[in-house]
């Protein structure tokens, strides 16, 4: 049997391949994972991401990560897939009972992952994750970046980076045709509830941003979103420079637009943090008592949050909430002051 492999019998000479497993959660997830790929270049002269097939496209985009598979297929054929790149060693940052059994019928010597689960015997090197001990300050990065410490990798630099293609830039020109002062709003989150997602709070807050620093107030989310970012924009009777772009811009156009708006302002989101990633000004907006700003803040050159404020119901929390009142009522005060603080 394998005996457990640790950073003290990493070799003097540089391994050949490691592999980031971060196939799970949303884009914004796969992001901040990619620090760990940062940090496994310290020793592997080659580090190689298998994402979820939505998140390929963010990770193409990515100068931390050499190459980008994707998490496709039985489990038998994906691992003959990884054997033949013969990585020297696999960091699982999602870890299922797939993620841990695909790197082991693989053969890759050096398999960590995360420890307390059932399929955890998988890993030659298990980490307990901070939040299981109560640790709810430290930035999900640098929960992350503990199984690179694992086997001996780590970063100083805990910013993830993202760099937009010329063919992004094209497209980012394409849609903005020409506008040269906007702010990005985002005001949509996937976990709540379509038919219960308060508008008119974000509403009122793309007045307040258009209004108060005379730009144009680009609405941003999925395709999926568009139907709130243009009632936002409905409920506004027509203002004049406020409008949708959901679902007319890939992950990779998006950045590109971010890239030259003078701000972003929204709830947290991937889109967040692919703004942050490129150096655009980011607000994060963290309106709910459950929320955890310090662990999923966005990472950039200037970014602020913004924290609840709104006295949630007793047991709320953003995936069961009755009405999301914090959001209907938007504590716009705070959020002009913190976008004021990073553009003024």
């Amino acid at each position: 049997m394998r005996a457990s492999w640790s950073a003290r019998s990493m070799p003097a000479m540089c391994a050949e391949r490691a592999l980031l497993y971060c196939a799970g959660g949303g884009i914004g997830d796969s992001l901040v994972a990619s620090v760990v790929a940062r940090a496994l270049h310290r020793k592997f002269a080659t580090v190689d991401a298998l994402t979820l097939a939505p998140h390929r496209e963010l990770l193409e985009r990515v100068p931390d990560v050499d190459g980008v598979l994707v998490d496709e297929g039985e489990d038998g054929a994906l691992a003959e897939r990884l054997a033949r790149s013969r990585y020297d060693a696999c960091v699982v940052t999602w870890a299922t009972s797939r993620t841990a059994r695909v790197p082991q019928r693989a053969g890759i010597p050096v398999r960590v992952g995360q420890a307390r689960r059932f399929y955890s015997f998988r890993f030659t090197n298990r980490v307990v994750v901070r939040s299981e001990r109560g640790d709810v300050t430290s930035h999900w990065c640098d929960v992350l970046l503990d199984f690179a410490r694992a086997i001996g990798c780590d970063t100083e630099d805990r910013r993830y980076r993202f760099v937009p293609t010329a063919q992004d830039e094209r497209d980012a020109e394409e849609l903005l045709a020409g506008c040269e002062r906007f702010i990005i709003l985002n005001p949509c989150n996937a976990i709540a509830s379509r038919r219960s997602w308060p508008l008119d709070g974000w509403a009122e807050l793309a007045r307040d941003v258009r209004n108060r620093y005379d730009a144009r107030v680009l609405v941003s989310g999925s395709p999926a979103d568009a139907r709130d970012t243009e009632g936002i924009v409905r409920r506004l009777d027509g203002l004049e420079g406020v409008v949708s772009i959901a679902g007319r811009t890939s992950v990779g156009a998006f950045g590109a637009v971010a890239r030259r708006a003078r701000a972003f302002v929204g709830i947290t989101t991937g889109s967040m943090h692919v703004a942050a990633a490129v150096g655009c000004p980011t607000v994060g907006i963290f309106p709910f008592q459950s929320d955890f700003p310090e662990r999923w803040a966005p990472l950039g050159e200037r970014t602020a949050i913004v924290r609840a404020s709104f006295p949630c119901h007793p047991g709320d929390t953003k995936e069961r909430c009755r009405d999301y009142a914090c959001i209907a009522n938007l504590d716009r005060t705070r959020i002009l002051a913190a976008l004021d603080s990073l553009i003024s």
